[in-house]
């Protein structure tokens, strides 16, 4: 997915700006970048952060990075920042995108006789592509809504400017970015997580496709956000931080609610509930206070070496960390009839390793709860499972072995407990070798969520779409 932060102070800029950043890592790893603006110039740094951490890498260059204004992204694509020339003056810019009409732009570019210098394995840079388009216009804020009206997909965006720095969110609100101050500094994030420990507090959510303009001495909008919303649900159950809220409502307690939810519609004999570390651990603490059973940790994460496995782009590589940073604990396994829950079973493979384990270390019962509905569609907003391909998923697969043709009838094993869905989901038990599998029913996930379903993003579960 990728996470932006910026910084505008009226001391320097880069402590702040160097952790705000940091506190973005769960969210990609494949290239980190900063860029500050001093008296002098634009500066900035970028790395490949495939394999060290973000701190790593960049504590080297903090001493040429000065300035009282300052962009950092974690991207799991290309690389940024970008520091860009334009009629209407120098710009750094960090994007959190997903063009689906990246080709078709890039060509219309190209045929006016523009050209790309960022390239990468052949392909347009998204970033170089956003700044094109932003460069097309008489002023920033015209020509971030002309980026946001060319774009397909979703694109939120941090400008760094003389003037200050440009906050906007996509224009459909999918992707977050929200305003924190503190004495003398203002800072725009896609992670409220980074604000408590650098002495921010929360000021205002960005709406979707708002514009502000970010100072040190506060924030100006440029452009008021549209009515129509539809925030990804999926950053609740899986990409967010614990510690952050979203639209006011908070990750953690929200996946507390998920867990209770989907103990109020179970009713298997179980010795204990689990969580899949880390982002699966709210919904089980969630569904063992509603049960009033205990809460066991079977599985402990390796945490110093071994990041998130969905972040790796080969398969290979993120099966690997996912066997090497979970460690059984047998004592708490063997004979035992143990409910896990996860936010969610995307292909299947990894959970499927994860639970030979268990029967190999003597566990009686391996019961499943996801927290969110059986993912069937692509995600066309997000840059999520981008490396892989929409038949890869466990709902496709066993559709596919249903059907012997995985794209009939998707609505109805949509539809959660209609007779194809149920067929679908026992054909991914069998095929993990569960005792029990029962997923979150979207209704349900929506209520845990506490936003109306119509500002939601429910694609990847229904294909649903309102706008």
């Amino acid at each position: 997915m990728g996470g932006l932060f910026g910084c505008a102070s009226k001391n320097d800029c880069l402590s702040d700006l160097f952790y705000g950043t940091d506190y973005h890592s769960h969210l990609g790893t494949k290239r980190g970048g900063l860029a500050v603006l001093n008296s002098k110039d634009f500066s900035r740094s970028i790395h490949n952060i495939e394999n060290d951490y973000f701190r790593s890498k960049f504590e080297s260059d903090l001493p040429k990075l000065h300035g009282h204004q300052g962009i950092g992204v974690i991207s799991d694509h290309d690389p940024q920042p970008l520091i860009i020339g334009s009629r209407l003056g120098t710009f750094a810019i960090v994007t959190v995108s997903k063009i689906n009409n990246i080709e078709t732009l890039a060509a219309r570019a190209l045929q006016s006789k523009r050209h790309f210098s960022e390239m990468s394995g052949g392909a347009t840079s998204p970033t170089e592509l956003v700044a094109m388009l932003v460069s097309e216009a008489e002023s920033f804020e015209d020509g971030i809504q002309n980026a946001q009206n060319a774009i397909k997909g979703s694109c939120s965006m941090l400008l760094l400017t003389e003037d200050g720095i440009y906050a906007a969110r996509d224009k459909l609100g999918r992707t977050p970015v929200v305003i924190g101050k503190k004495e003398g500094a203002y800072v725009a994030s896609s992670e409220s997580c980074a604000f408590p420990n650098l002495g921010y507090t929360m000021e205002k959510n960005l709406g979707p496709g708002e514009i502000a303009l970010i100072t040190a001495e506060g924030i100006e909008q440029r452009k008021p956000p549209q009515e129509q919303m539809q925030v990804c649900a999926f950053l609740w159950v899986y990409y967010g931080y614990p510690a952050t809220s979203y639209e006011g409502i908070n990750v953690e307690a929200t996946r507390n609610r998920c867990g209770r939810l989907l103990a109020q519609n179970d009713s298997v004999d179980i010795d204990f509930v689990a969580g899949i570390p880390d982002s699966g651990i709210g919904h089980a603490i969630g569904y063992a206070h509603e049960k009033n059973i205990p809460y066991v940790r079977p599985f402990v994460k390796y945490t110093p070496t071994w990041p998130r496995s969905f972040m790796p782009q080969n398969q290979s590589i993120r099966d690997l960390v996912a066997k090497m940073k979970l460690i059984p604990i047998k004592e708490l396994i063997e004979n035992r009839r143990i409910l896990f829950c996860e936010d969610s079973i995307v292909r299947g493979t990894q959970l499927q390793d994860t639970i030979q384990i268990l029967y190999e270390y003597g566990a009686k019962e391996v019961h499943m709860r996801p927290a969110c509905p059986t993912l069937i569609y692509s995600c066309d907003f997000l840059n999520f499972s981008t490396s892989r391909s929409t038949l890869d998923l466990a709902g496709r697969k066993a559709i596919s072995a249903l059907e012997g043709a995985e794209d009939k009838y998707l609505a109805d094993y949509a539809t959660a407990g209609s007779e194809k869905n149920l067929a679908m989901v026992d054909q991914i038990r069998q095929r993990l070798q569960l005792t029990s599998l029962q997923y979150q029913k979207l209704e349900d996930l929506v209520a845990a969520i506490g936003i109306p379903k119509e500002q939601l993003c429910t694609h990847c579960w229904d294909a649903s779409s309102y706008f």
